[in-house]
């Protein structure tokens, strides 16, 4: 039987390391943090939501090390010894590993943050030592799956509080209930990610936001099973009943009026029904389809919601800014010309001889807008279904109709969508699917995440270290000791502190020598997000 190897998840360079510290060294201390956010995907982002570390202690520290202690210990480095000595090309002593079994546990303790803190860059929410001489090796062999299994939960959650914060800031702009903010953002992005289990674990980070949507099903799993989620007592994540254009398309010979009854009336006759909407003509779906069937969708226990899936998000949901100044025929001879005044006065369509048009496109295209284009799709709603006023003055969708688009958005547009809306009078009631180019589209330099050592203890003698190449002073870590502390309500780290002085930090020991001290839930991350932004 192969046993699981713990030791080998690990850069291979790691296996050398053990013999080329100092040998009087016995101690190295490190910590994990995000440096800088110049390639951050959130624009003006100050920090980082640190988000994971359970998840890392449970399955690597805890799961796969307890396979390695109950084995044997000739059948439990056994493989390692093979492995990396077919790597290296010579034979690899395995002695530290035997030692360390000999030991029956990890002696390393982590300090950290609670899980759910937004935290500044440059500042570490973890630091990691051996607690055992001997076993100095042990605190940066991990690095590797430390910083592999960390940075894309934190950065997904980063993104996904991001989205958040923009939802519950329009939410309070235009009255909508925040009851449905978390709902807002819906997890679409399994299907782009590196395989199952980083789906899971991206998909967490969405759901430890307070986002609720989600047709990731492996991130509640993951839930459940590190941060003590239970899904029959509280809203872990959730999705609706939905059809993609397959299931449209089976109903080519009868058409999508027949397809709209036969989901409302024999299939989905409560609750949220999404239909995907653009298979064949969006527009036609909504100015003739939709106002014949608005007697039965009014009827229905439940809420329609309507899903384009394809052309330009922002204008497909919030329609064209268009000139209010008139014919651009009785100003300009020619029609381009028209365009380009348009364009330069901010406008993305105008009119002309009677006919609106959009602004002339990168390839010279000049085309032909319907009004319910101009318009855009909540206004069309509004217009069939009508709605309600919130106390803020804002128009609100009746509760029967509603609105998701499941593609393209970023960021970026989720402003431009809300705004937008704004702008035009409605509440920000929308909801949007947040898909593998968010989640995906990001890489460990998001947010500049490293573990760094920054302290050694050698000759019985404590030692600050410190990496500043003079290349790039970014890349500039932390030195010494290190101690967390809030000066006028923000997080400050303080290097090169005293044993005693490290003691007393916001850093507290979460893991040590094998057991995992304190315990945090999806719940209490939530709370603690919610109560930062």
């Amino acid at each position: 039987m192969t046993i699981s190897a713990p030791s080998m998840q690990k850069d291979v360079y790691k296996e050398f390391h053990g013999r080329a510290y100092h040998p009087d060294v016995t101690e190295v201390y490190a910590n994990y943090t995000s440096r800088s956010g110049k390639n951050s995907n959130v624009a003006g982002n100050n920090k980082v939501a640190f988000v994971g570390l359970q998840y890392f202690i449970m399955s690597y520290l805890l799961e796969e090390w307890d396979s390695f202690f109950k084995a044997e210990k000739q059948e439990a480095v056994a493989n390692h010894k093979r492995i990396m000595s077919a790597m290296l090309g010579y034979p690899v002593d395995v002695k530290y590993l035997e030692d360390l079994h000999d030991l029956g546990y990890l002696p390393l303790r982590i300090k950290a943050l609670p899980e759910g803190t937004l935290v500044p860059y440059q500042v570490p929410p973890l630091t990691i030592v051996n607690t055992k001489e001997g076993f100095q090796w042990l605190t940066n062999m991990i690095e590797t799956v430390l910083s592999c299994e960390n940075w894309p939960i934190q950065t997904s959650a980063t993104t996904s509080t991001a989205y958040m914060k923009v939802f519950k800031e329009f939410a309070l702009k235009t009255g909508l209930p925040l009851d449905f903010v978390p709902f807002q953002g819906h997890d679409f992005s399994f299907r782009g990610m590196f395989g199952k289990h980083a789906a899971a674990m991206s998909g967490f980070g969405h759901l430890a936001s307070g986002l609720v949507g989600t047709d990731t099903i492996p991130a509640v799993l993951f839930a459940e099973k590190y941060y003590g989620a239970d899904v029959d007592k509280e809203l872990v994540g959730c999705s609706v009943d939905a059809t993609e254009h397959s299931v449209t398309c089976s109903w080519i010979m009868e058409g999508e009026i027949e397809f709209f009854r036969y989901l409302m009336q024999e299939q989905s006759p409560t609750g949220i029904l999404s239909v995907v909407s653009d298979t064949w003509d969006f527009w036609t779906l909504v100015t003739e389809y939709l106002p014949e069937l608005k007697n039965e969708i009014l009827a229905r226990d439940g809420t329609l919601v309507i899903r384009p899936d394809s052309g330009d998000p922002v204008k497909i949901l919030t329609g064209y800014i268009a000139s209010s100044e008139g014919d651009y025929a009785d100003k300009f001879e020619h029609i381009k010309d028209a365009s380009e005044e348009a364009f330069k006065n901010g406008f993305e369509a105008f009119c002309w001889n009677g006919v609106n048009y959009a602004v002339m496109d990168e390839s010279g295209d000049i085309t032909a807008l319907m009004d319910c284009e101009i318009k855009g799709l909540i206004e069309c709603l509004w217009d069939t279904f009508g709605g309600t006023t919130t106390d803020k003055g804002f128009k609100l969708l009746d509760e029967h109709i509603g609105a998701i688009y499941g593609d393209a958005i970023t960021l970026e547009r989720q402003r431009q969508i809300l705004q937008r809306l704004a702008d035009k009078g409605f509440a920000s009631k929308v909801v949007l699917g947040i898909g593998s180019y968010s989640y995906q589209h990001v890489t460990r330099d998001t947010h500049g995440s490293a573990v760094k050592a920054t302290s050694i203890v050698k000759n019985g003698e404590r030692i600050a270290i410190f990496k500043d190449p003079k290349t790039d002073t970014k890349k500039k870590s932390a030195k010494g000791l290190l101690k967390v502390v809030r000066e006028n309500g923000e997080l400050v780290l303080i290097n090169d502190v005293s044993e005693e002085e490290e003691k007393d930090t916001l850093l507290k020991t979460v893991f040590e020598d094998g057991k995992l001290i304190k315990k945090t839930t999806l719940q209490e991350i939530r709370a603690l997000i919610d109560s930062q932004i």
